[in-house]
């Protein structure tokens, strides 16, 4: 059984740091995206993603990250992962997710 989908998000220091839970689909692709884009007119150039709750991203989910990662290249920004389930990270891999985006331990590891 998959579970509703539900986020909260938080700055830290000058990062934005969104904690997901549940299925990264079209609807929660597309809250992760509405949440970060709250933030875009903010100045804000560094996202982290927590999906450590989320176990399952489809190809749907993965195209709203990739428009974050866009909007973020175009700004000199980065989009960051953390606590990545081993099958999402070897997804992220091979989508190629990892040349333009980064996987951290923690939201200091951000610089």
């Amino acid at each position: 059984m998959v579970l509703d989908f539900e986020l909260t998000s938080e700055l830290v220091n000058d990062v934005l740091v969104i904690k997901t839970e549940g299925y990264i689909n079209n609807a929660g692709g597309e809250r992760i995206a509405k949440e970060f884009e709250k933030y875009l007119n903010q100045g804000i150039t560094k996202v982290l993603i927590d999906i450590e709750k989320s176990k399952v991203v489809n190809s749907i989910g993965i195209s709203f990250l990739i428009e974050i990662i866009e909007q973020l290249n175009e700004r000199g920004g980065k989009l960051y992962f953390t606590n990545l389930d081993p099958s999402i990270e070897k997804t992220f891999e091979i989508m190629g997710l990892f040349q333009f985006a980064e996987k951290v331990d923690s939201v200091e590891d951000i610089k």
